[in-house]
């Protein structure tokens, strides 16, 4: 169980706000932060990471105090156990990728576990390679195993896999998904792709200019007071053209291109570049804007 009950000063583009969060994550959970960019998701997992320190408030895993403002507590990030998937890799360029998951062992850890995240992840072939001369994905993969080559309590994942090309990211959400629940690993991630939150997270947690604005599963998140239809897919808008009284929007769902028609009302609230749901009610194809929902 891990208990956060934080609060600290933040600045935007729209000025300056505090991150005020109070939740309660369960052992082996996976949960996803879901909102704008700026609105304190990263700084929170920063803060659970020991990257940064809160104003104020409590941080609590496993009945363990990682931060406690009160009695000046702020356990260093060494000794969290936290395993921390940078969104850059952050991967040291002058070691192999076998060097980047021996660094990340504990000092009491067992060298076998990278061996055995070495087979697991597929990284055989790759160990005596450095980080310049391997892909996208590959870095992701070495990236992902490092994080949990210091047998953490916590993973924290920071948008993993918002770089890579959609095939590769479907594989490795695969792979995140399978060693998260390998491990039974407590897992938080920032992420604003709808359709990776739906396929990962257990819950969702929408942030809001520093605040919990609404949580549920994904389903209730991000279907909330929407009729049930034949299906549903998450789409980013592309273009919106007018056709006649309609309009024709074009959007990218996976890695599909899809025209949809669309009355004006549905139009008048999203523009290019939205996350939108695409969904049915009684067969007529509906776009509701996601921060409509």
């Amino acid at each position: 169980m891990i208990e956060i009950d934080i609060t600290k000063k933040l600045f935007s583009a729209q000025g300056e706000f505090t991150l005020a969060l109070q939740l309660s994550i369960e052992q082996g959970e996976f949960i996803s932060l879901f909102g704008q960019s700026g609105a304190g998701k990263t700084t929170l997992l920063r803060c659970l990471a020991g990257l940064e320190k809160p104003d104020g408030g409590t941080i609590k895993v496993n009945g363990e105090t990682w931060f406690d403002s009160r009695v000046a507590t702020m356990l260093p990030a060494r000794h969290r156990r936290a395993g921390y998937m940078f969104q850059d890799y952050a991967l040291f360029p002058n070691m192999t990728v076998r060097g980047n998951l021996e660094f990340a062992l504990r000092p009491e850890g067992d060298r076998k576990r990278v061996a055995e995240l070495i087979e697991m992840m597929g990284l055989g072939e790759l160990q005596q390679r450095k980080p310049d001369t391997l892909s996208g994905g590959q870095k992701q993969r070495v990236a992902l195993a490092r994080a949990l080559a210091a047998e953490p309590k916590l993973l924290l994942l920071d948008e993993p896999f918002s770089a890579l090309d959609h095939t590769t990211r479907v594989r490795l959400q695969d792979e995140v998904m399978r060693m998260q629940r390998h491990y039974g690993l407590t897992t938080v991630m920032v992420s604003h792709d709808i359709s990776e939150v739906y396929k990962l997270s257990q819950r969702v947690l929408v942030i809001e200019h520093g605040r919990i604005a609404k949580q549920g599963t994904p389903a209730e998140v991000f279907k909330a007071g929407q009729a049930n239809g034949k299906f549903s897919f998450a789409g980013e808008v592309l273009d919106i053209e007018t056709a006649d009284v309609v309009f024709a929007v074009t959007l990218l769902v996976g890695n599909q291109v899809v025209r949809v028609i669309a009355t004006a009302d549905e139009v008048k609230s999203i523009k290019q570049g939205d996350r939108v749901m695409l969904m049915s009610k009684a067969f007529n194809p509906v776009l509701v804007a996601v921060g409509s929902l």
